[in-house]
């Protein structure tokens, strides 16, 4: 399952919507999760979005959206903590 996993960050925004669109299409995947932390949630909401409103319209739907966060240390050795979220979109 790992295999079908989109990790968005800050490549251009279409090449996220192609990655899940070739998941879905040509690897043939049931399903394709879209993960993102901090500042790329938003983007991830969106590449999802594109995918099941234009690209793979009335094939794929949502099946679930998990939210959570991660702690970690930053470069000035700070814990900081950082919210993440994993959005499985799935064949109809």
């Amino acid at each position: 399952m790992d295999d079908n996993s989109v990790f968005i960050g800050n490549k251009p925004f279409m090449n996220y919507v192609t990655g899940v669109v070739v998941q879905f299409t040509t690897k043939g995947a049931q399903e394709v999760t879209i993960k993102a932390r901090g500042k790329f949630i938003s983007r991830a909401v969106d590449v999802a979005e594109v995918v099941m409103k234009r690209f793979l319209k009335d094939q794929i739907a949502l099946k679930e959206i998990r939210i959570d966060s991660e702690g970690f240390k930053n470069q000035e050795g700070q814990d900081v903590r950082v919210s993440t979220i994993e959005i499985t979109l799935v064949k109809k």
